[in-house]
């Protein structure tokens, strides 16, 4: 059966999902996304991914700064739609909006609920060291994130980076929010409270936590490269410059946070070492450490700070 959806996402992990809802088949009535932004040197306004894709496919798109206002709510239930789903969108739905879709609003998450409710459960997982995540469907309630679970999809989360980590959720998710409107239409999707016990919130990331502080364990520190790897990027200032750390790998050594313990890029932490593999200088692509080394010298006994 095609139910008549709208699809509320806007950065590129909801893209894999919209283009699932397309292949199957249903009917997308219309698309929300955040506005455009200022992008890039020119600061000229860039549609979001998600909204791009929707312009491709010749889809309605709605770029409202706010779903609060009761002549936004009157266009959404015109709509007359089944369901809405929502994947990242980047604003809270009022219950108005909640309530208007015949079936109910559903939303995709990158976590595995209640751990990480809120804008970033990939890097907090990842930064936690935690050893698994994963994507949850749910019914979409007023609370954030607080929602009756649907279906999950589980993975390690190894030595991912969130880049790595982000990709794939992004199509495990889409499978996943394909297959909770299949059951949705069966009428055999069962919804599952949230339990209060291990909630946690996955609070943005914030730009003065991307500094790397070498004086955190090795594990610590690798945990927070990873987490950040490749955007916003874990950095630290060397021979004058504010350089990108992107991935490490750990490696036996020890001496004072941030010195270099080798020629081949070993960095001493609190407790332990990592040796860097991935960096990116100020104004320049990301390149294996090689490749950095072959024309900025960080010989042994160079510091990070």
């Amino acid at each position: 059966m095609t139910l008549r959806l709208a699809f509320m996402g806007t950065p590129p992990f909801a893209v894999p999902t919209l283009v699932e809802l397309i292949g199957q088949g249903h009917d997308i009535v219309c698309v929300y996304a955040q506005p455009p932004r200022p992008k890039g040197r020119g600061l000229a306004s860039e549609p979001s991914a998600v909204h791009a894709l929707a312009l491709t496919q010749k889809l309605e798109v709605r770029t409202p700064t706010s779903l609060k206002e009761p002549s936004q709510q009157e266009l959404f239930a015109a709509l007359k739609l089944d369901a809405a789903i929502v994947v990242a969108y980047g604003l809270l739905l009022p219950k108005a909006i909640l309530d208007a879709p015949r079936l109910g609003c559903f939303n995709l998450h990158g976590s595995l609920l209640p751990r990480w409710r809120g804008a970033a459960p990939i890097q907090r997982a990842i930064m936690a060291d935690d050893a698994e995540t994963g994507v949850m469907t749910m019914r979409m309630a007023e609370g954030l994130d607080t929602g009756p679970v649907l279906l999950a999809e589980r993975t390690k989360i190894g030595r991912k980076t969130y880049g790595q980590l982000h990709d794939e959720l992004a199509r495990l998710g889409a499978d996943l929010m394909v297959r909770t409107l299949a059951a949705l239409e069966r009428g055999s999707l069962a919804e599952h409270a949230q339990p209060d016990e291990g909630a946690s919130y996955a609070r943005k990331i914030e730009k003065d936590e991307t500094r790397i502080g070498w004086t955190r364990s090795a594990r610590e520190v690798d945990c927070h490269i990873r987490a950040l790897s490749p955007a916003p990027g874990a950095w630290s200032e060397v021979k004058g410059e504010r350089v990108k750390i992107l991935n490490c790998e750990p490696a036996p050594g020890s001496g004072a946070p941030g010195r270099v313990l080798d020629d081949a890029l070993t960095v001493a932490c609190g407790t332990g070492a990592l040796r860097l593999t991935e960096l990116q200088r100020p104004g320049k692509a990301a390149m294996t450490a090689e490749n950095v080394l072959r024309g900025f010298a960080l010989p042994k006994g160079e510091l990070f700070t």
